[in-house]
């Protein structure tokens, strides 16, 4: 009989491309579809408080993307470090990589808790001098951020199992965190069934236990279940200074590529200000409507990553160049689609975050407009999930600093100038085609200076 890591490598290693990457991605997919609609459930609720209400979580927005990009890079190269060590044999090492990646998860979680007390009421005044936003932007902040250690344990399961090809587990826990937020959104928001209305702070209150909740079950699974597919022991834990360099050679890179987007909305948000708090609310709006679309993308990155990693660790060149195909394509596909309906339908989206008349005619120029990018955006994505997963991590990175530092800004700046806010929109337009080009050159140079040596000294998969 096979053991349950030998079946594992099988499934990664010889399941047809197609079929392994939708059975991988679905789950990731539903999960981060949820993960979507408690978003923008979230700040549908906070609209109904006001514009000031939805102004101030806009405005926090950018502090809870670093939070994200430091949990998402440290998953990543969590992943990444697991699927390549299987793809080579080493069960044990990926183990020891798995038990780094906890006390890593804690750790950083600490040092942001305690940044984000000290400095949340400083980094919304940057924006505004109303006292009623930066009261409840700071109060948003203090909470997410003291309490952000729910976060990064979870993600830290998530990838763990992910990095084995497990993709149901950590579905279920992201469903479970999603939904216990949407339960209590209304509650705590608007004080049902006896609890104090706390408005903003309540949506941060319910965003924080729905963490708290995955997070409780993601670690049942992982060190009490028997469900994990590598088995963690900290009575035998040793540290390994390799492995931590291994996961933040491949995560840090991937975090700074999340954080550089909390640099791009705080620039953003400083060009929006220039032209009213309507015009900031709208972008803070675009930014959780526009995860609807996105978040399958980045689902379909989930389930393909270690796909990428287990045939890079194995040398399958013709597996590895089919999963990326076919994740382009699936991307592609969705990204039209959100497009579409970006175009069609923008009045009603809108509608549902309670806007003002100068909000909405603000907010149809600009789902219409930033859509334009979304399919260049998904081949984008992709690509550079491949090179996260084969460790070099840094491409994806330069890519992301490209987009949004060097060419997205400016640019914006420049047709604010130029054209006023209606054209402002249009950044995003041109910054994706010039990362993507530097994406394909970056594609066709690891094929020669690493995939083509692979020829003379092929290495075959056992089954």
């Amino acid at each position: 009989m096979k053991d349950t890591q030998t079946e594992k490598r099988n499934k990664l290693g010889v399941v047809p491309i197609p079929k392994l990457l939708f059975s991988m991605s679905i789950p990731a997919i539903i999960s981060m579809m949820i993960q979507a609609l408690y978003n923008i459930v979230d700040s549908i609720f906070v609209a109904q408080i006001g514009e000031e209400a939805l102004t101030a979580v806009s405005l926090a927005f950018p502090i809870q993307m670093i939070i994200i990009s430091c949990f998402v890079g440290l998953g990543v190269g969590i992943n990444s470090a697991i699927s390549r060590r299987l793809g080579q044999n080493k069960n044990s090492e990926a183990a020891n990589v798995a038990e780094h990646g906890f006390l890593l998860a804690i750790l950083i979680a600490a040092v942001l808790g305690i940044l984000g007390f000290f400095t949340a009421e400083a980094f919304i005044s940057l924006f505004t001098d109303s006292s009623n936003i930066i009261a409840q932007g700071r109060a948003y902040l203090m909470i997410v951020t003291v309490f952000c250690f729910g976060s990064f344990i979870t993600q830290a399961a998530f990838s763990t199992l992910q990095g084995t090809g497990e993709m149901i587990q950590p579905m279920v826990g992201q469903i479970i965190g999603a939904v216990t937020n949407i339960i209590l959104d209304p509650i705590m928001i608007f004080g049902w069934f006896g609890f104090p209305a706390m408005g903003v702070a309540g949506a941060a209150i319910a965003t924080v236990i729905g963490q708290l909740f995955g997070m409780v079950y993601m670690l049942l699974i992982v060190f009490k279940s028997g469900k994990s597919y590598l088995k963690l022991d900290y009575q035998v834990f040793h540290y390994d200074t390799k492995i931590v360099k291994d996961i933040f050679k491949v995560g840090l890179p991937a975090a700074i590529m999340q954080g550089l987007a909390s640099l791009m909305i705080t620039g953003y948000n400083l060009i929006l200000a220039g032209f009213g708090m309507s015009a900031v609310a709208v972008f803070g709006v675009y930014f959780k409507i526009q995860s609807v679309i996105f978040m399958p993308i980045f689902g379909l990155g989930q389930g393909a990553m270690p796909i990428f990693g287990f045939n890079f660790g194995a040398r399958n060149r013709e597996r590895f160049n089919e999963t990326l195909k076919v994740a382009i394509t699936a991307a592609l596909s969705i990204m039209i689609i959100g497009t579409v309906l970006f175009w069609l339908f923008p009045a009603q989206i809108m509608m549902a975050f309670n806007p003002s008349e100068e909000m909405m005619e603000i907010g149809i120029n600009c789902l219409r407009s930033i859509s334009l990018a979304f399919p260049l955006a998904g081949i984008s994505i992709m690509l550079s999930v491949s090179f996260q997963a084969i460790g070099k991590a840094y491409v994806s990175m330069i890519a992301s600093f490209i987009r949004q530092m060097v060419v997205l800004l400016p640019v914006t700046y420049l047709l604010a100038q130029a054209g006023g806010l209606a054209w402002v929109w249009y950044g995003f337009f041109i910054s994706e085609i010039v990362c993507l080009a530097y994406e394909l050159f970056m594609y066709r140079w690891y094929q020669r200076t690493i995939f083509d040596t692979w020829e003379a000294a092929p290495v075959t998969v056992q089954n």
